[in-house]
């Protein structure tokens, strides 16, 4: 039997402060809740909210919550989605479900044409748009439902503070450490080095390839890999990402040296689920940025806090970025690498991808020169 008398104290007598910062555990533990379909608080000075995914509610669900709050439940729709649906918006917007039916509700979440309802928006306040970001750091569709609570809600719901939210990629930047190093031979160098980290945002460990021993006081050659479990893994055509993985090594190895970082950002920040969802809208006509911004993502939602961290505990402060995308280069520099140079990377064109590598060359700016 315990003996209990017998009590652990900490020095704070507070045991979480002992474990991380409280702030990014708290929103890992709000993503978690949300992914298991239960709403979260989100406490503001002003105000406190509660949040649910709506795809994980649905619109009969979302229906009956308006109902049952004498209206006070609204969707938090992004801009992009908004666009598509028809409504003029530059940031996101609260939107009124008052006398849609579930079936209207699961349009403006789901429906590829415009549905028909006219819908009444404002734009999102500081609250609901962290709603909206927590929705999107959980990988569920960018769609919120969110109700206003009192401040002293007392309901056994998992709080997390607006701020921790906003902040949350420059804490999980600063959380990271380096846990695991070992020799792991490769089909294009036997001379690379799996570097794994352990912090970022607890969902997923992300990965160096360290080639050769690059020098930290030169510039060294760089890759940032953003993972691709469809191009990296079973060779998709739909892209030139497995491709453009083994031809990084292949040329960091002829230069004798460099770093591949292999970032877990699959389909531009979007996550799987939501990525199989768009290659689903490109068959149905839509462009890799427009399938995007039908389901409310913009055309890159790819963050390099947790790069730049990376890059800073192996020591490279200069580098040589191999890269054909501009926004990558000034997201690297905005967090303090320095990079020297850049080289690009072109890898296969076939009749699978074409449509996709012009329109991120006419689109976004990427540097393909000619496909």
């Amino acid at each position: 039997m315990p003996n209990e008398d017998v009590k652990i104290e900490t020095p704070d007598g507070d045991l979480a402060r002992w474990f991380g910062d409280e702030a990014r555990l708290g929103v890992q533990r709000a993503v978690a809740e949300l992914r298991a379909g239960r709403p979260v608080k989100i406490i503001d000075q002003d105000a406190v909210i509660a949040v649910a995914a709506a795809e994980m509610m649905g619109g009969a669900q979302i229906a009956a919550w308006h109902t049952a709050t004498a209206g006070a439940a609204g969707l938090v729709l992004p801009a992009p989605r908004l666009r598509h649906l028809g409504v003029l918006a530059n940031t996101a917007s609260h939107v009124s479900v008052d006398g849609l039916s579930a079936d209207n509700i699961d349009e403006l979440l789901f429906a590829v044409s415009r549905p028909a309802p006219a819908l009444l928006n404002r734009p999102a306040d500081s609250s609901e748009a962290a709603a909206l970001e927590l929705v999107k750091r959980a990988y569920l569709l960018p769609a919120a439902v969110v109700l206003p609570l009192a401040k002293d809600d007392s309901s056994a719901m998992v709080a997390v503070k607006r701020s921790a939210v906003e902040n949350f990629h420059e804490a999980s930047a600063r959380s990271l450490t380096i846990a695991a190093r070992t020799h792991v031979p490769l089909a294009d160098t036997d001379d690379a080095e799996f570097v794994v980290f352990r912090g970022g945002d607890g969902l997923r460990e992300q990965l160096a390839v360290v080639v050769g021993k690059p020098d930290p006081h030169k510039p060294v050659l760089t890759r940032l890999h953003s993972a691709c479990l469809t191009g990296d893994l079973f060779a998709s055509l739909k892209c030139d990402c497995g491709d453009q993985l083994r031809l990084a090594v292949a040329e960091i190895a002829r230069e004798g040296g460099g770093v591949l970082l292999y970032l877990d950002q699959e389909g531009r920040g979007i996550g799987l689920l939501n990525k199989m969802r768009a290659y689903g809208l490109q068959q149905q006509g839509h462009d890799t940025l427009d399938a995007d911004a039908v389901l409310g993502y913009g055309p890159d939602e790819r963050r390099y806090e947790v790069a730049s961290a990376m890059l800073a505990l192996l020591g490279y402060r200069r580098i040589t970025l191999m890269t054909n995308n501009p926004t990558k280069i000034a997201a690297l520099e905005s967090f303090g690498v320095q990079i020297v140079g850049h080289q690009r990377l072109i890898a296969g064109v076939n009749p699978h991808n074409h449509n996709y590598l012009s329109t991120k060359a006419r689109r976004a700016g990427h540097m393909l020169g000619e496909i």
